[in-house]
């Protein structure tokens, strides 16, 4: 497979590291210093592009790859906003992949979340809170993967009318973002009781697995069309 990377900072060379060890081939690496490389026959030639960058650029980015007929692998966060232009692209023929977060253990946390808050819908002396804390170059907050556990906690406890990082009322769901050092990535949620604490949490360890799960991402996402997601990609797995 040939792979180009839109982003070469952290992220994408660890992403390089695990896609060449896996046999794979870097045909392209784009960064905010040669943007002109979206028009390269090399780029053109990607089987696939594997994008990691900010929520200010990752949109452009997209459609630069839609036009060169590049199909996108993307774990930027903070630009869903605009989710209604990829889907539509994506209707009229480009393929795109996205995740809030490529790691296989925190889409295991993913479902844990979603089970247990079905089960606190039913327990009302518990109040429930969420907590990242991510690296200090993290420009989004909360994070991609804190909204996706919010969505699922409010979606599954009735009393919860959403989420927010400010509003204290009984209603919303708090979150609260943390910036610090080179932390990969820890999410929290608790539930809390005037009898007892129940906290459930996933702690990255590094950056290599995202990295991994996006180039498996990749790999799946290459001869396929349209918008697709962790879902489709682990229910084609089982």
């Amino acid at each position: 497979m040939k792979i180009a990377l839109i982003g070469y900072g952290k992220m994408g060379h660890v992403i390089e590291e695990i896609a060449l060890a896996r046999g794979h081939e870097v045909v392209c690496r784009i960064d905010v210093d040669n943007q002109d490389d979206f028009h390269s026959p090399a780029f053109a030639s990607a089987d696939v592009a594997i994008e990691f960058t900010t929520p200010a650029t990752a949109v452009d980015n997209y459609k630069r790859a839609f036009a060169a007929g590049v199909p996108v692998v993307s774990g930027t966060t903070g630009w869903l906003d605009r989710m209604p232009e990829i889907k539509a692209a994506c209707d009229e023929g480009a393929t795109f992949f996205y995740a809030s977060n490529f790691s296989l253990g925190v889409n295991v946390f993913f479902a844990v979340n979603r089970w247990l808050a079905g089960v606190m819908n039913h327990l009302d002396d518990y109040k429930v809170r969420l907590e990242e804390i991510h690296h200090i170059h993290k420009l989004d907050h909360p994070s991609g993967t804190a909204i996706t556990l919010a969505d699922a906690i409010v979606e599954n406890i009735d009393r919860l009318n959403g989420w927010s990082e400010t509003a204290l009322a009984d209603d919303m769901l708090p979150i609260t973002a943390q910036r610090e050092g080179e932390v990969p990535g820890t999410h929290i949620v608790q539930y809390d009781s005037e009898v007892d604490t129940i906290t459930i949490e996933h702690r990255a360890k590094s950056r290599r697995g995202f990295a991994l799960g996006a180039v498996v991402a990749a790999e799946f996402t290459v001869g396929k069309k349209g918008y697709l997601t962790m879902s489709d990609m682990l229910s084609f797995l089982k």
